[in-house]
């Protein structure tokens, strides 16, 4: 889902802050790689854009880093991505 911004692992990152299995919406961070977004069913886009800009919060003002997405947003959607 993220960039790994040197020298860490995004992955770890996320998992430090508490973050895995956390869910909005259908969209959740999965229990085995903290990197990657699931839909748990009825996931909307929104859910999964409003997870996105949560772990990217959380990691920032955990460890000043901010996550780059991997993935290409299509749409309009206000937030810190």
């Amino acid at each position: 889902m993220f960039r790994n911004p040197n020298p860490y692992k995004a992955g770890w990152l996320i998992e430090q802050t508490g973050l895995k299995g956390y869910q909005i919406g259908g969209a959740q961070i999965a229990q085995r790689h903290a990197n990657f977004i699931l839909n748990c069913g009825g996931a909307t886009a929104s859910d999964i854009f409003n997870l996105i800009c949560h772990i990217q919060e959380q990691v920032a003002n955990r460890w000043s880093l901010l996550l780059k997405p991997e993935v290409k947003l299509l749409g309009q959607f206000q937030g810190t991505t």
